[in-house]
């Protein structure tokens, strides 16, 4: 009797800090093998992050190549029947169409060089105000989104205006850049989700929008990846990838879709949590719902020949970054572990408040002024203070996100889902369910945001006939609950905007 074949995904997790390769069985949703690498943060001055869109490459095609080989079940190509990409958001590349050479390092999504060119965009083109094109995109004009990344990319780097103006260059955020290669540069493409998070897109026709285009001076020659639907949409074959070749890319989400995607989070009112690099916070809305109270509207996903399901995010700047920031600025360990075991040394911060505003803050301030600062130092504090401060910093930066998406949906969240390298630390999620005062649900592979769109890709290829279908392939770990009383949560709460407003108005002009 043959031995039935397994039907295996792959999923392709291009991150902030690295890179994940891994592959799932279908049946059981398990992950069987996975390779991840890091790649070099550049801050060639202080605000601005960069990254190597060819080494991020050379970080693909490394953790593909690790991942097949470690994996001795694999016998054919043929078990692996397609793959998912995801990605993170916002950071853009412009690249040759010709020899595929990007004109300069990727200017990253948490980059706050073009502070002045929003200010001067909000003061000359919008009548000061931010939110002038959130009608249009969802979004406000902030250094987070991609198109004021454009802009200054096509000021700065030498030629790069013209060279666009003559049809040479291709623009795209990393998911744009991956099948580039993937493809050989035969598929130009986006999803909604990534080019939703421009500035450029239309977020009712999800498409590129041209007054959005003649606003920010985006050359009508420069050649944008064309916006295909997140599941299903045609995003050709790999041909540049060796171990990969013939295989089909069955969806591409950005990094939080994929997590709630993941997180099997279907239902309109369901929400989750992602603390990595940054914290993300994001909730299925359906229909797509405006906010007021400074989160962002952004798509959620859309399957081909099906209209696309909306959701609210809040999105918080530093979060993991703030512990890396502690490694290695201030040196308070050599490892994120030994930072969180300092931390696990003292059973609160003692009054210390950390507001992480190293580039500015993003939801639901928006305050491109804000600065980091420490907040009722005495000398009793301690570096395992610090650590401990640094914890309850991503739960207070959270905190004010969740509640912003109470007010907007109007749904009383009685539980968030929570993924990311963060969440493995049992105190940062039971400070969180103490001060949102909400149940905080901890799933049993944390590596949700690979999982979802390796799941998404399943569903495109037919291997997964509904979304129920793959809401059997979740199982919970732990949940953690409140065990703080109203009076000291609101304690909290005080102290925390008063950080926050301390934080406020440090840089001038912008």
């Amino acid at each position: 009797m043959m031995e039935k074949k397994r039907k295996l995904i792959g999923s392709l997790d291009q991150g902030t800090s690295s890179t994940r390769f891994l592959l799932v069985d279908a049946e059981t949703g398990h992950i069987v093998s996975s390779s991840q690498k890091e790649h070099q943060q550049y801050f060639p001055e202080p605000g601005w992050v960069e990254h190597d869109a060819n080494e991020i490459w050379t970080r693909c095609k490394e953790c593909i190549t690790e991942t097949m080989q470690q994996n001795s079940g694999v016998n054919s190509i043929d078990e692996i029947v397609s793959i998912g990409i995801t990605n993170q958001r916002e950071t853009c590349i412009l690249w040759d169409k010709e020899t595929g050479i990007p004109v300069c390092n990727a200017i990253v999504w948490n980059c706050a060089r073009t502070s002045s060119i929003v200010k001067e965009y909000q003061d000359n083109k919008l009548c000061g105000d931010k939110d002038a094109l959130r009608e249009k995109t969802g979004l406000p004009v902030s250094t987070y989104f991609s198109a004021t990344k454009m802009v200054w990319m096509l000021r700065n780097v030498a030629g790069v205006r013209e060279r666009a103006e003559r049809g040479e260059l291709c623009f795209g955020t990393i998911d744009s850049w991956l099948i580039w290669k993937l493809t050989e540069g035969k598929y130009h493409v986006t999803d909604i989700t990534n080019a939703a998070r421009t500035l450029i897109c239309n977020i009712h026709s999800l498409q590129w929008d041209p007054q959005l285009l003649e606003i920010f001076d985006i050359p009508k020659a420069l050649l944008l990846p064309k916006i295909e639907p997140s599941i299903g949409g045609d995003f050709g074959t790999v041909t540049g990838c060796q171990p990969l070749n013939g295989v089909p890319i069955g969806a591409v989400l950005g990094d939080q879709h994929a997590a709630l995607f993941g997180q099997v989070c279907f239902n309109v009112g369901e929400a989750k949590a992602t603390f990595g690099t940054g914290a993300f916070l994001m909730m299925n809305t359906g229909k797509l719902r405006s906010s007021t109270q400074g989160l962002l509207t952004t798509p959620f996903y859309q399957r081909k020949g099906e209209k696309p399901v909306y959701a609210l995010e809040g999105a918080v700047a530093v979060a993991g970054s703030l512990i890396q920031w502690l490694r290695d600025n201030l040196e308070l360990g050599k490892s994120a572990v030994e930072i969180a075991q300092l931390a696990s040394t003292v059973n609160d911060a003692n009054g210390l408040v950390i507001v992480p505003a190293f580039n500015g803050l993003f939801a639901p301030y928006w305050r491109e002024d804000a600065r980091g600062v420490f907040c009722g130092l005495t000398f009793f504090h301690t570096k395992a203070h610090m650590a401990r401060a640094a914890l309850d910093a991503a739960a207070f930066q959270s905190m004010d996100v969740f509640n912003a998406m109470v007010l907007d949906s109007g749904v009383p969240l009685s539980e968030v889902k929570v993924d990311g390298g963060m969440t493995a630390n049992d105190d940062l999620l039971q400070f969180l369910a103490d001060v949102t005062n909400t149940n905080v649900s901890r799933p049993q592979y944390l590596e949700t945001t690979a999982l979802g769109v390796a799941y998404a890709a399943g569903l495109s290829s037919g291997i997964y006939k509904s979304l129920q279908e793959i809401k059997q392939l979740y199982h919970t770990d732990r949940i953690f609950k409140s065990k703080m009383d109203s009076e000291e949560r609101a304690m909290l709460k005080k102290n925390w905007d008063k950080a926050v407003d301390k934080s406020l108005g440090w840089v001038e002009g912008i």
